[in-house]
């Protein structure tokens, strides 16, 4: 069984920092690409930040150097820092986790539960 636990969300007020972190727990041979992505109400699941296994991070347009995404591969751990935060930042933000679960395995996606974001005064 495989674990993405996400942690770190909350209420923050405007122009504030949250730190969000994800633990990939379970029987794991391999990760590839780690990842953020966030769910407003009523509108699609977007790409938040996603960073690979060598440290190639990509990051949604909207980010515009407010958020930063690190890892740490030893410890299957992910983290997304987040600056400057705005009312429209407001979401559930999701883990995701591209890795392989045997040697002789595919890469599969796994999701976390989600972590709510809500940045208001």
């Amino acid at each position: 069984q495989v674990q993405l636990v996400e942690s770190g969300g909350g209420l923050v007020q405007p122009g504030g920092s949250l730190r969000l972190s994800c633990v990939a727990s379970g029987r794991i041979v391999s990760i590839n690409v780690m990842g953020w992505y966030r769910q407003a109400p009523g509108k699609e699941r977007e790409l938040v930040a996603q960073i690979t296994r060598g440290g190639t991070t990509t990051y949604g347009d909207f980010v515009k150097g407010r958020f930063t995404i690190s890892r740490d591969n030893a410890k299957k751990t992910v983290w997304l820092q987040m600056n400057s935060l705005k009312p429209e930042d407001t979401a559930v933000y999701y883990c995701a986790a591209d890795l392989m679960r045997s040697i002789l395995g595919t890469y599969d996606l796994y999701w976390g539960q989600g972590t709510q974001v809500t940045v208001s005064s």
